[in-house]
C-alpha cells in the first residue's frame, strides 16, 4: 500500500473504488420473529359438505327474516315446515281470496298434509268457521284432484259425501272448523282468506 494521497479539491467526489473480495461466510443467525398468519387452506372432508353449516345458518336467518316480516304484516301467521300460512283474518268471496293472495305475491292456502290442515283451522274466530282453499273443481276434467294451478293434489280431507259432484264447475272448496273439506256453489260466501308462501 502506498502513502495516503493529498485531499482532492473541495466539492468534487472521485469515482467509486473497485469492489473488494468477498469475506468469509458468517455464522447462522437465530430464529426471526413469527410472521402474520397465512390464508386458510383448502378444506377436505370426505363425504361431507364443508360449507353446510354456513348454508344452514344463512337459511335459518332467511327463515327468521321471513317470519318477522309476516309477523309484522299479518294478524295470523303459522309456520309448518318451510311453509307459512298468513291472514289479516279478513273474510271475503272465493274470487276475492284468490285475487288478494295473488296481490301479495302468495297463493291461496292449500294444506298438503294432516298437520298443515290442522294448523290452518287455527285461523277461525268464534263465529265464522270456514276458510277458502285452493282446489280446482273443474268438472269438465271429471275430477277434483288438482289445485288452482292444475298441480296434482297430494293430500285431501273431503268430508262425508264430498266432493259433491252434482255441483258444477263454478263451485269452490272450503275448509271447515272440523278440518274437513267441503265443496259449495256459494262462492260469494264470506269465508276466511288465508294465503301461503
Amino acid at each position: 500500500m502506498g502513502p495516503r494521497g493529498f485531499p482532492g479539491a473541495a466539492g468534487l467526489i472521485g469515482p467509486p473504488g473497485l469492489h473488494g473480495e468477498s469475506g468469509m461466510k458468517g455464522n447462522r443467525g437465530g430464529p426471526g420473529t413469527a410472521g402474520p398468519p397465512g390464508p386458510p387452506g383448502a378444506v377436505i372432508m370426505c363425504g361431507r359438505d364443508p360449507f353446510a353449516p354456513a348454508r344452514q345458518d344463512v337459511q335459518t336467518t332467511q327463515r327468521s327474516i321471513v317470519k318477522l316480516q309476516f309477523a309484522i304484516k299479518y294478524d295470523f301467521v303459522r309456520r309448518v315446515g318451510q311453509k307459512y300460512f298468513v291472514s289479516y283474518k279478513e273474510r271475503g268471496s272465493f274470487s276475492r281470496a284468490v285475487d288478494f293472495c295473488s296481490q301479495q305475491s302468495l297463493e291461496l292456502a292449500l294444506p298438503q298434509n294432516e298437520e298443515e290442515n290442522n294448523i290452518l283451522t287455527q285461523v277461525f274466530g268464534d263465529v265464522h268457521k270456514m276458510a277458502w282453499i285452493s282446489v280446482n273443481i273443474n268438472k269438465t276434467e271429471g275430477k277434483f284432484e288438482t289445485d288452482m294451478k292444475n298441480r296434482p293434489l297430494t293430500f285431501t280431507k273431503w268430508g262425508a259425501g264430498q266432493p259433491d259432484r252434482s255441483i258444477g264447475d263454478t263451485g269452490c272448496t272450503m275448509l271447515s272448523e272440523h278440518g274437513v273439506w267441503r265443496l259449495t256453489q256459494e262462492c260469494s260466501l264470506n269465508a276466511y282468506i288465508v294465503c301461503q308462501n
